[in-house]
């Protein structure tokens, strides 16, 4: 099970839910996947205009827990004002903090992003700070009180997979609170890689949304998390520098 506060969910795969060629689509990725956790963009959809066409209304979401985040945000004031929007419009009081500090390589800012998360922490929220794979910022964050920890394994939407696995590995082995791997994911084996490395759950949007069909990439994503969460609970072999026999070599018939 993944306890994040107060919250317990099945699954480990958190799903975004931008830039789906369909609502249809959209829907069906999402069910597939088992995700119970969805992520969207406070400031990219009208949450309170009835009118506007958004996800939402394609789904039971007596199913699902809301994750809104920050994206868009530049300042820890402007993070805050969107979490407390989006809780006051019954979403969810989950935030993910994401501001960002780049508009190059979108990378977080760490300064605005432990401002925003202590600034929220005191507002009784859930926070989930979205952080590059800084060691020492991760363990700062947990320190302040954080409910989970998100750094990421490459620049959001690059699919370039798991570039610092060491620096990940550390954040998870001091983390005192589930670590999820956002950002950069871009196929299964990205995904089981970073179960592998003992992460708690990841958290993806465009390894889906873009894939040729993103209803069997959803799955995949699906299988490819609980394969790595098992492999990690197993415990992997280790390494060696010659070959060993398989069979053992004692008590061979003569031939």
């Amino acid at each position: 099970m993944l306890t994040i506060g107060n919250k317990t969910f099945n699954s480990r795969l958190l799903l975004g839910t931008g830039k789906y060629p369909s609502f249809d689509v959209q829907k069906e990725a999402v069910q597939v996947s088992g995700s119970e956790i969805l992520t969207f963009a406070v400031r990219r959809m009208n949450i309170f205009e009835p009118s506007q066409p958004n996800f939402l209304e394609q789904l039971d979401l007596s199913k699902y827990t809301l994750l809104p985040n920050t994206a868009g945000a530049k300042t820890a004031e402007e993070a805050v004002r969107i979490a407390k929007l989006a809780k006051a419009s019954g979403l969810c009081d989950m935030i993910k903090v994401e501001i960002i500090g780049c508009d190059q390589s979108l990378l977080p800012d760490p300064v605005e992003t432990l401002r925003a998360t202590k600034m929220l922490l005191d507002e009784g929220f859930i926070v989930l700070p979205y952080t590059s794979d800084d060691v020492v910022l991760a363990r700062r964050l947990c320190e302040m009180g954080v409910h989970a920890i998100m750094p990421g394994a490459s620049p959001i939407g690059s699919g370039r997979g798991i570039l610092n696995p060491l620096n990940l590995s550390f954040i998870i082995e001091q983390s005192t609170v589930p670590v999820i791997i956002d950002a950069g994911i871009g196929s299964p084996k990205d995904a089981a890689y970073a179960m592998e490395l003992g992460a708690d759950a990841v958290l993806l949007n465009t390894a889906v949304s873009e894939a040729g069909d993103p209803i069997k990439m959803a799955l995949a994503m699906k299988l490819a998390i609980e394969a790595g969460r098992l492999g990690y609970e197993a415990g992997r072999m280790s390494e060696r520098d010659y070959a060993v026999a398989s069979s053992p070599a004692e008590g061979l018939v003569t031939i």
